[in-house]
């Protein structure tokens, strides 16, 4: 496709948010100051308050540190420009963005001839775009790139109108100008793009929720299976709501990881606005839902899963050592939860033996990220995290350690007076030993050599040595009663 003018030289105007990139500068500063300034999040409201939208967006702009060099960049947009340079065509950049961030992403393009940005209070949007444009280059004197409704004004002063993933009532009033040259869209997000972003492959985690009904030996009961789908169901809409805003806030760092850049909003699939309007309603559908069909106890689990989770997402994630105990902790609170949302006892041995086990495939997973990172010769502290490459003999131990600790806990409840009145055949209980240290073992060999993927859990649920080893491990359990 090539640019509307070949025969003069009309500069090409190209709008930043949603244009060039598949993303909105001002979120991205909020999301990334709420992320790194957690208690001072109530700030950008203030800033609002006092400067307006060019004030806020200023402030923003000096109180992060946002890389322009990872943002999710149109890649059709970037070869308009590039051709119109080559015509030998001024190319400019035109953005409500704050200055500070729209001359730092023209340096990293190497690819404008001009920069027109919010500043100095004055925000550059909709009419005042479009006065500063027909002020620098004349009614007609250049074609636009835009993709919302405030680009409509500067298409009615412009040349050509480039219409850029704009919806169906900005193409609308795009076209009754009547000056539209060409339309660019990028695949529309796919239900596998939501899928991927919600994380529906992690809501396996929540089968923990069922291990109490198992363990109370309660598996004939019709009724407690079906509030345990109940919760299971629940707990998943909480958990891809903070999957959701867990993406969200972490959008710098993701975007520097070789696997998490690939996410559905660090890629830029997926708009923000998008983001932040569907992990809110998941969260009130979870705790209507909760409120109106399980027992208090429940809701209250359900609500210090996502407190937990959320201080987890916005600091605790960074603190080396608490961020893996906090995993195991989430991990146990799903077995709590099921023993909420059934009205069942919970045992002191069921608790300790999952933040053991847990605990050990949460280092799991720190190791894997570490191992990576030395891989590739990078010896500074990870981002986000407070762990070095230096830290993978350590962490290999202590997550052995963890894993062989819970094997511990587990023949110990073997040996409880309680659980020998519970079974018929105690004794053939302690066959679950071994085969859960041979696990275990396994899961650190195949760690220790590279072959472990991200999600330890989601692993251990797909492996097929994995489910053989579960599978006689409850067999175990069941020939005992």
């Amino acid at each position: 496709m090539g640019n509307p003018a070949t025969d003069d030289r009309v500069p090409l105007v190209i709008d930043l948010d949603g244009t060039l990139l598949h993303s909105d500068l001002l979120l991205e500063s909020s999301l990334l100051f709420v992320r790194t300034q957690p208690w001072n999040a109530w700030r950008p409201l203030r800033w609002l308050q006092q400067g307006g939208k060019a004030g806020l967006k200023q402030r923003l702009a000096e109180a992060t540190d946002l890389d322009v060099s990872v943002l999710p960049y149109n890649e059709d947009v970037l070869a308009l420009a590039r051709e119109a340079r080559e015509q030998g065509r001024d190319v400019v950049l035109a953005t409500a963005s704050h200055l500070l961030l729209a001359q730092r992403i023209a340096e990293h393009l190497q690819l404008f001839d001009q920069v027109f940005a919010t500043a100095d209070g004055h925000n550059l949007s909709a009419g005042n775009k479009r006065d500063a444009l027909v002020a620098a280059f004349g009614v007609g004197g250049f074609d636009y790139a835009g993709n919302a409704a405030d680009d409509v004004p500067v298409w009615e002063q412009a040349r050509s109108a480039i219409l850029v993933n704009a919806s169906a009532a900005v193409t609308r009033s795009a076209r009754a100008v009547g000056n539209v040259h060409s339309v660019m869209r990028s695949p529309a997000a796919t239900a596998g793009t939501w899928f991927k972003a919600l994380r529906l492959h992690q809501w396996l985690k929540n089968l923990l929720i069922f291990v109490p009904l198992l363990a109370a030996h309660q598996v004939a009961n019709l009724s407690l299976w079906l509030d345990g789908l109940l919760a299971f169901f629940i707990f998943g809409l909480c958990a891809s709501s903070v999957y959701l805003l867990n993406d969200l806030l972490d959008l710098n760092d993701d975007r520097h990881h070789p696997v998490k850049s690939k996410r559905p909003f660090a890629a830029g699939l997926l708009s923000i606005r998008q983001g932040m309007a569907v992990a809110p309603t998941l969260l009130v559908i979870a705790f209507a839902l909760a409120l109106w069909c399980l027992p208090l106890l429940f809701v209250g689990v359900l609500l210090l899963y996502y407190l937990v989770t959320l201080a987890y997402s916005l600091l605790l994630k960074r603190i080396m050592g608490l961020d893996v105990i906090i995993l195991a902790s989430l991990y146990t609170l799903r077995i709590i939860a099921g023993v909420a949302a059934l009205a069942l006892t919970p045992t002191f041995w069921l608790l300790a033996f999952s933040m053991f086990i847990f605990l050990s495939l949460a280092l799991v997973k720190r190791y894997t990220e570490l191992r990576e990172q030395r891989r590739k010769g990078n010896t500074e502290k990870s981002r986000g995290r407070g762990y070095y490459p230096d830290d993978l003999e350590m962490i290999s131990s202590l997550g052995a350690a963890s894993g062989y600790l819970s094997v511990m806990v587990l023949a110990l409840y073997i040996n409880d007076a309680k659980t020998m009145q519970m079974y018929a055949y105690p004794q053939l209980i302690w066959l679950a030993c071994p085969l859960l240290l041979l696990w275990i073992t396994r899961i650190w060999m195949l760690t220790h050599r590279g072959q472990m993927p991200d999600d330890p859990v989601v692993f251990a649920v797909t492996d097929r040595f994995s489910l053989l080893t579960g599978l006689v491990f409850a067999l175990t359990f069941w020939i005992a009663v």
